[in-house]
């Protein structure tokens, strides 16, 4: 199943390029305002963390508004701009209360390793270690907000609920997920994240909810047969949309 979510992943780029690069030409945009803006300020702590907080709003809101636009891509429907408002409006509320809550986690996060950092004691590192998986913990969580958004529930306490279910619920596909994740970051840094992107980041977390939740489908009506999910069955409609394609024939099509 993890090695056609890569495929399927990969694709839907690949048959999206043009939006998925002026989509993030957006993201670029977000991260200069979240990491310049606030440099303004670095003298100022108070209208540092504003200005950081300002930053923040406009990625999260923005993030929303994407990750509803991918979940278009992911079933098979080109995504169109002049969505863009309507999605907008129908995300940025839980968009905006997530960033504020990340906000707030980033400012104790920090004064709390700092604090624990200076204690001369068994105690602080012991403090920081928690800390630092708690912060793991968030973070594995994380990926599954906006695609629990785009795909299932506008609610705020539904979305956070269903985000840490979904994580308890399939811990080694999460991580696998974190991994993929952080292997398109490290890939886009090199083409200065035009390709693939953040975009394609959450492209690769809403296809991963569209075939998760295939697991859920089948366990309503076979509630015993969690052990053994049919995947092959389950992805047949799937892999019939996405193709016998490669990477060897998109590049070297005369040699398929």
């Amino acid at each position: 199943m993890f090695g056609f979510l890569i495929k399927k992943s990969f694709f839907d780029m690949w048959d999206n390029l043009i939006h998925i690069v002026i989509l993030n030409l957006g993201f670029i945009l977000c991260f200069a305002v979240i990491i310049y803006f606030p440099l303004l300020f670095r003298d100022i702590p108070v209208l540092f963390f504003i200005a950081l907080g300002i930053g923040m709003a406009i990625l999260f809101v923005y993030s929303g508004v994407i990750s509803t636009m991918t979940a278009t891509i992911v079933d098979y429907t080109k995504p169109e701009f002049k969505d863009f408002l309507p999605v907008l409006k129908a995300t940025y509320p839980t968009s905006l209360l997530f960033g504020l809550i990340n906000l707030v986690l980033v400012i104790l996060f920090q004064i709390a390793f700092r604090v624990y950092g200076g204690v001369q004691s068994f105690v602080g590192p012991l403090a920081s270690s928690f800390l630092f998986w708690v912060l793991i913990f968030w973070a594995l969580a994380f990926q599954y907000f906006f695609s629990v958004q785009a795909r299932l529930d506008k609610n705020f306490r539904k979305i956070i609920k269903k985000m840490f279910l979904l994580l308890l619920d399939n811990p080694l596909f999460t991580v696998g997920l974190f991994i993929g994740a952080l292997i398109t970051f490290a890939i886009s840094a090199f083409t200065a994240f035009l390709l693939p992107g953040i975009t394609s980041i959450f492209l690769w977390w809403n296809v991963a909810l569209k075939l998760r939740l295939y697991k859920y489908d089948h366990l309503e009506e076979h509630p015993d047969a969690r052990r053994n999910i049919p995947w092959d069955a389950l992805l047949t409609n799937d892999r019939e949309r996405v193709g016998k394609r490669t990477l060897k024939g998109m590049i070297f099509p005369w040699k398929e």
